[in-house]
C-alpha cells in the first residue's frame, strides 16, 4: 500500500468512526486532521461543560483526548478498542476555549499499541497530557465492500 493509499484509508476509517460516533458529535468535535496512527480532534468548550470551581470539567477534556485516541488506533481498518489510559491535567480550560486534541501512534505491534496525545487550547497552551493503550479485536471499520474500492 503506498503512503497515499494508507492516508485515503485512515481518511475513510476516521469519516466512518465519527459519522457513528453521537457522543463526540453531540459535543461539537471536529476531525481536524487524520494518518495513518494520527488524529487531530477539536472542541469548543460551552457553557454546559463548566464545572463548580467554574472550568471545564476533566471528563469533557478526557472524552476529546478519548475520542483522539479511538481515531487514531482505527486508522488501519482493524477494530481496535482501549484497554487503559490515564490523563494527567496541566492547565484549566476555560468556557470559550477551543481544545485541540492531536494523538500519536508511538508503538503498534501483535494485538496492542501505545499512543499519546497533548490537548491544548487554541493558543497553543498544554491543558492535558493522555497515554492510552489499544488492543485490536476481530472486525474491520469499514464495510468489506467500501474496504475492496
Amino acid at each position: 500500500m503506498t503512503d497515499l493509499n494508507a492516508t485515503e484509508l485512515a481518511s475513510q476509517c476516521a469519516q466512518a468512526m465519527l459519522a457513528r460516533d453521537r457522543a463526540s458529535l453531540a459535543l461539537g468535535m471536529q476531525l481536524l486532521s487524520v494518518a495513518p496512527g494520527r488524529a487531530r480532534l477539536s472542541m469548543p468548550v460551552r457553557a454546559d461543560m463548566i464545572q463548580g470551581h467554574g472550568t471545564c470539567h476533566g471528563g469533557y477534556i478526557f472524552t476529546l483526548a478519548d475520542s483522539a485516541f479511538a481515531v487514531a488506533c482505527n486508522t488501519y481498518n482493524q477494530v481496535t478498542i482501549g484497554l487503559g489510559c490515564s490523563i494527567d491535567y496541566i492547565a484549566p480550560a476555560l468556557m470559550g476555549d477551543t481544545l485541540n486534541a492531536s494523538c500519536v501512534e508511538q508503538s503498534r505491534g501483535g494485538r496492542t499499541g501505545n499512543y499519546d496525545v497533548r490537548v491544548e487550547n487554541q493558543n497553543g497552551q498544554l491543558i492535558a497530557l493522555f497515554h492510552g493503550k489499544s488492543y485490536k479485536v476481530q472486525g474491520t471499520v469499514l464495510a468489506q465492500e467500501t474496504a475492496d474500492e
